[in-house]
């Protein structure tokens, strides 16, 4: 396994960032912390060669791991957060979420508020899963079935360590480009952490599902979803801003 690696400034990302997510696509994981004004970005990849193209158009190590970097990583202590009446447990590891960017953040609080009260069995639909985080959530929440999708292998075994890690069980998480992937007749809530471009894609893929949370959403992107969602006869809830990020909570006509 190999990560490719750069702290970057608010400005310089601004700068690059179109060609940035034009090379790396939806493997790119920006991670910020409250405490640190610089991000770190990171792009993981079973293949040197992958990430060597970004090394030399925007600077940055690339970083080789041991066989055992993922149990590694599992072990680093993170602080738990309550989801129901389970504490969730997901550690630091490369490149997948915790729960700490805003797009994860105001996710997990929009499924909370969606489904709070909920007594009859709903399912739910994770794309871009990463770590797993919201599919777990969602069953600590309540949810009957839970299926947590990515294209990055790395991710899904990152999402099944933390499951085994938290003793949930009953969470489906499968490689798959969610471009291909057939998505359920009927099903309870999608949520998708997905760059805009993607979510517009697939906009005529989520007519199965009641209700929709998206997230990684740039501001200057979500007029361009707003019309791609009225099109295809889905009705916007609520909008959440945190810094340049936005989340939406929808559900079909």
């Amino acid at each position: 396994m190999y990560l490719w690696r750069r702290v970057a400034s608010q400005r310089w990302f601004r700068e690059n960032e179109t060609d940035l997510r034009a090379r790396a696509g939806n493997q790119l994981a920006i991670i910020e912390r409250p405490s640190r004004k610089r991000l770190q970005l990171e792009v993981a990849s079973r293949s040197r060669a992958t990430l060597w193209p970004l090394a030399q158009e925007f600077g940055g190590r690339i970083a080789r791991f041991p066989r055992d970097w993922l149990k590694r990583a599992l072990r680093r202590k993170t602080k738990p957060f309550r989801v129901g009446n389970k504490k969730l447990n997901i550690p630091a590891s490369t490149a997948f979420g915790t729960g700490e960017h805003a797009t994860t953040a105001m996710s997990l609080r929009m499924l909370g508020k969606l489904v709070r009260g909920w007594r009859h069995p709903w399912s739910i639909v994770d794309l871009g899963t990463g770590s797993g985080i919201l599919a777990l959530a969602a069953k600590c929440m309540g949810a009957k079935c839970a299926i947590g999708i990515d294209n990055d292998l790395t991710a899904i075994s990152t999402a099944k360590e933390n499951a085994r890690l938290n003793k949930i069980i009953g969470v489906r998480f499968q490689v798959a480009d969610v471009c291909d992937w057939k998505f359920p007749r009927d099903v309870e809530v999608v949520s998708a952490n997905l760059f805009s471009e993607l979510l517009i894609e697939v906009a005529p893929k989520f007519r199965p599902a009641h209700w929709l949370i998206l997230s990684g959403i740039l501001r200057s992107q979500e007029a361009d979803l707003r019309r791609a969602l009225s099109r295809h006869k889905i009705d916007i809830v609520e909008a959440r801003r945190h810094g340049k990020w936005v989340a939406i909570l929808a559900r079909r006509r």
